[in-house]
């Protein structure tokens, strides 16, 4: 998948800048440059405005989907400490009880991490790993503690508990993209006004206006590559891994 996000991102770079050349160059061609270099004072004020609110518009959504995965990141730490908890409180547990959480636990973990995360990246959750949740919840309130030691274990593993499946609601509400297309409208519409106002311009030297247009463009396409990369914290270049489960899962002990 990494691969095909690459080769789009190399499609919208290549194809923004040829469509911006062949723009600038028709300009060129069917609008004379002194024509032009009478509007370039009116141009330029306009353009500033323009490029002003763009670039406004730019920089708030990349800071909005740096935040958002980010927050993406930092909620799976919290999910898997959480299920850490659990399953060393499991182990606390007198066996059968504290064996059949413990092993729940684990399967919690292979599921979200073989399955779920793969399943997360075209927008669905894995339904196996909701039912490991709710057995994991349910064998939890059926341990019936005997003694005070037991009464505490017993707490820490309701508090533990009630932490996964927080976590693990906040993390499917992200499965979701962080722009919507409305916003998507704009960036893009945007982005057509803000070169093609760099058209208006009348420079004697064509090469150099149009190196100077292409740039522009270019800069402007990987800002929305970017932008397309962190939309979805779960898929893309930038895609939140399931890293804390992994350590997890390699950092457990000899079984009971």
């Amino acid at each position: 998948m990494g691969a095909d996000v690459n080769w789009v991102d190399v499609v919208i770079l290549v194809g923004t800048l040829a469509c911006t050349a062949a723009g600038m160059l028709l300009v060129q061609k069917y609008a004379s440059v002194p024509a032009r270099e009478n509007c370039n004072d009116v141009a330029g004020f306009i353009f500033a405005a323009v490029g002003a609110f763009y670039a406004v518009l730019v920089a708030f959504v990349v800071i909005a989907a740096w935040e958002n995965t980010s927050t993406a990141k930092a909620t799976t730490f919290d999910e898997a400490d959480e299920l850490a908890g659990v399953y060393w409180m499991a182990r606390q547990m007198p066996l059968p009880q504290g064996a059949v959480l413990e092993g729940l636990t684990l399967d919690y973990a292979h599921a979200v991490v073989n399955t779920e995360w793969a399943e997360m990246a075209d927008h669905h959750s894995d339904p196996t790993a909701t039912a490991l949740m709710y057995k994991i919840r349910e064998s939890a309130l059926a341990f019936d503690p005997q003694g005070d030691q037991q009464s505490a274990i017993y707490q820490n593993v309701i508090q533990h508990v009630d932490g996964l499946a927080s976590k693990r609601r906040a993390r499917l509400n992200l499965i979701a993209d962080c722009v919507p297309p409305l916003l998507w409208a704009s960036l893009v519409a945007g982005a057509i006004v803000t070169i093609a106002f760099t058209f208006l311009f009348g420079l004697s030297n064509t090469w150099a206006h149009l190196v100077m247009v292409l740039s522009l463009a270019g800069l402007i396409a990987l800002s929305l590559i970017a932008i397309k990369e962190m939309n979805y914290p779960f898929d893309g270049a930038n895609a939140v891994k399931p890293t804390a489960f992994q350590v997890f899962l390699n950092r457990l002990p000899p079984p009971r």
